[in-house]
């Protein structure tokens, strides 16, 4: 009977009766069966045991082979570290500007029914980053692609909060317009600018790894005290410290006048008088604000002052911080934040303060500043941004990246 089965399932295997993939199986598995069952023959298992294994392993490697990396000119090396992660190269793509400045964007490789993860980061380079992303994308999307996720560790323009123009919003509608359906992003400024976008936008935190820099490379750190730089960021360093089991202090006061607080005319009262200012004549006059002197509300006095934000661009503001805090007592000053700009003349001005450490994310490139000043560490993400791209791309839940995340960081 054994003879009998293990024939005819053979019969039917080269014949090709069995045309389909899954009758193939099928008899595979009916012959593998019958014989462990009734011969016994443990390697003769151990054969079609590998086979099986082999076919899953290719259909790991067509699925890997579905997904391509391209990048920008704005942060490349992340590129390289995010591609070596999930074990795989950067798509061949080269993107430069013509002899009038136009963005020119050639993708050797193929994009047809793939998907597709673009990694650009905002620069101080902003309006070509962005061009450059736009045009990827809608190659992207003329090509064929079947997902196009943009990959922005630092989304341009997201810090403008003016009232008469949110640019923030227009640069959302161009990037769903050129053809991305998916966003990864990391420490947005303001939260609420996921809502301007008409694809999904994931939100990633860089908190777990500054907090483990904390941890790990700052000596003496049960001493230390989070220092939130304007009552702005106070929830932000309420979050480190209760994290770390820390106390808090906050700067109050400012020797800049805020962005919000600056005159754009729509206060001003009009020239000509109408009717409705001369029904209004009763209304009370609108006090100016004062800012206060700049002041330091908790204790850090012989404590390690650790100054946390989400972002280091002028760092004027920082230095101001930091000589306050120095002569409030605090012996070790740091600023952590996850995205560096470090425009202008950063890093001469955090070269000659009180700040011992600076320590941001590679969200931006930064290796120019680092070479000037060397008090500014980094901190590498690409793990976060390749796992991201994996759970994605296998459609698994993004909710592991989040845990013990609260809206504060």
């Amino acid at each position: 009977m054994v003879s009998v089965s293990s024939q005819l399932a053979n019969r039917t295997l080269l014949s090709g009766t069995a045309t389909d993939d899954r009758h193939k199986l099928f008899y595979t598995s009916f012959l593998s069966f019958h014989i462990s069952l009734c011969l016994n023959e443990k390697s003769i298992v151990a054969v079609f045991s590998h086979q099986f294994t082999v076919q899953f392993s290719r259909m790991d490697r067509s699925k890997v082979g579905e997904l391509m990396v391209i990048t920008g000119n704005s942060h490349p090396e992340l590129a390289d570290l995010i591609a070596k992660r999930l074990g795989i190269k950067v798509g061949a793509a080269s993107i430069y500007h013509k002899t009038n400045r136009e963005t020119m964007v050639d993708i050797a490789d193929s994009v047809r029914g793939k998907d597709v993860y673009i990694i650009q980061t905002g620069t101080k380079d902003v309006n070509n980053n962005i061009m450059e992303l736009l045009i990827m994308a809608y190659a992207c999307k003329t090509s064929s692609a079947r997902s196009i996720v943009g990959v922005i560790p630092y989304l341009p323009y997201s810090k403008m909060r003016k009232r008469g123009c949110i640019v923030s919003k227009l640069v959302a509608k161009m990037m769903c317009r050129s053809g991305l359906n998916h966003l990864i992003t990391m420490d947005l400024h303001q939260k609420e600018i996921q809502g301007f976008f008409d694809c999904p936008v994931d939100n990633l935190r860089a908190s777990p790894f500054l907090l483990q820099y904390i941890q790990e490379s700052i000596p003496d750190f049960r001493n230390a005290v989070i220092v939130a730089r304007d009552p702005g960021s106070a929830k932000k360093a309420t979050s480190y410290a209760e994290r770390l089991r820390l106390g808090i202090a906050v700067i109050h006061g400012e020797q800049k006048e805020a962005e919000s607080d600056m005159v754009d005319g729509r206060h001003s009262p009009p020239t000509l008088r109408s009717r409705t200012m001369d029904a209004a004549r009763g209304m009370p006059v609108m006090t100016a604000k004062e800012k206060p002197p700049i002041n330091v509300v908790g204790d850090v006095g012989g404590r390690i002052a650790i100054m946390v934000d989400d972002m280091i661009d002028d760092v004027r503001s920082f230095v101001a911080a930091a000589e306050v805090l120095k002569e409030r007592g605090a012996y070790k000053i740091y600023v952590m934040a996850t995205h560096g700009l470090l425009s202008s003349d950063a890093p001469r001005l955090i070269e000659d303060s009180p700040i011992d450490e600076v320590v941001v994310t590679n969200t931006i490139p930064h290796e120019i500043q680092k070479m000037q000043c060397h008090k500014i560490k980094t901190v590498d993400i690409s793990v976060l941004l390749a796992e991201a791209i994996r759970r994605i791309h296998n459609k698994e839940s993004m909710s592991y990246l989040f845990r013990n995340v609260t809206l504060e960081d």
